[in-house]
């Protein structure tokens, strides 16, 4: 009886177009939060790159590491951890556009997401390229809302290190410098 219910329920076009939909947003909603807990320049959640230290603990408590073995480990961890959120968010995307009930909408909104997820995707591998071939021994580059977060291997930056990383930026994916935070790890 229930399962009756349930399915005359999901049976409606206006019914399945919403749950589509919120899925839709709940991936949207859950890309979002991963950018601000992990890769937030600001740091206004509490979280991010700018008290990961804090939560990595000293050298001694992490088994003998260096500082060089914990700056590793970070720009490791992140990229790993940005891959994995999005597999995650492109699986479930790819659930929607192979979805038969979903409106053709939906998988057109859903494929269009995909398609930006590549190409941020490649833009992020450009952008750490090629802020590597300018000297810095690591990078990471997150773009996310328009906006660009670049974490680079360095002890100080100086202006025209700076200048560099805005000027790749911006001829990779044409968002200004206003819209890019560089950071140094």
């Amino acid at each position: 009886m229930k399962t009756e219910k349930i399915k005359k329920f999901f049976a409606r076009k206006s019914t399945r177009s919403v749950v589509v939909i919120v899925a839709v947003l709940l991936i949207g909603l859950a890309v979002y939060l991963n950018y601000r807990w992990f890769y937030d320049p600001i740091g206004s959640l509490g979280y991010g790159d700018n008290n990961m230290e804090d939560t990595l603990g000293g050298s001694q408590q992490t088994g003998g590491e260096t500082e060089g073995d914990e700056a590793n480990d970070y720009f490791t961890s992140t990229a790993l951890i940005r891959q994995q959120s999005r597999d995650e968010a492109i699986d479930v995307l790819m659930l929607i556009t192979e979805n038969e009930e979903a409106s053709e909408a939906a998988k057109a909104e859903a494929a269009n997401k995909i398609s930006k997820i590549a190409v941020d995707i490649q833009n992020e591998a450009n952008i750490e390229s090629l802020v590597k071939a300018k000297g810095f021994e690591d990078c990471i580059a997150v773009i996310a809302d328009g906006s660009v977060s670049v974490v680079v291997r360095a002890d100080s930056l100086q202006a025209k290190d700076a200048a560099q990383i805005f000027t790749i930026v911006y001829e990779t994916t044409g968002i200004t410098p206003e819209n890019v935070s560089i950071i140094n790890k």
